[in-house]
């Protein structure tokens, strides 16, 4: 079970909202919100309402300034991730609605021009495990979170003109 403890202002300061599911409002709660504390699991939180926007991953500690994680403005929504045990298992494909090259992932990839010749990923299926797909290879740049289930089109996820060059499982003791 995870907990997460979202501030209005910097530096853990103003009202609170203490949170153990997903939230795909954090205005219902907060008026804004600018740091958190993860205290138990992983989380994704978004800088848009229903899980949209830029996505960033938390894990247990301290995060005392939404800006010095990378956001442009602050928390709006988060989702829980639970934990997983067993093996990762996912298909990736070079476009839209499964088409194109296919090929089949259970661990980590840094790069998938350099492993597998593809120079884009425009679906996915998720069979097994929670992963994180990260916009440039190294696991840098911009990402996004993979939970069991079909993706047929990131661009209709609001993804549009993004790439993913790089994945990686979730194996955190979330």
């Amino acid at each position: 079970m995870g907990k997460i403890t979202f501030y209005e202002e910097k530096n853990f300061q103003g009202r609170s909202y203490e949170c153990m599911s997903d939230c795909a409002d954090m205005s219902s709660y907060l008026s804004r919100c600018h740091s958190c504390r993860v205290e138990s699991g992983c989380f994704m939180v978004y800088d848009r309402n229903n899980y949209m926007g830029n996505q960033y991953f938390m894990r247990r500690g301290e995060y005392s300034d939404y800006t010095s994680m990378g956001m442009s403005s602050g928390i709006k929504s988060c989702r829980m991730i639970p934990m997983h045990r067993g093996q990762f298992r996912m298909r990736i494909y070079e476009r839209e609605n499964f088409g194109g090259q296919m090929h089949e992932m259970m661990d980590d990839c840094d790069n998938i021009m350099d492993r597998y010749r593809m120079n884009d990923c425009q679906s996915c299926n998720v069979m097994d495990g929670h992963w994180l797909m990260y916009e440039q290879a190294q696991y840098r740049g911009r990402m996004m979170y993979m939970r069991p289930g079909e993706y047929r089109s990131f661009r209709d996820m609001g993804m549009s003109g993004m790439k993913f060059m790089s994945m990686r499982r979730i194996t955190d003791m979330c």
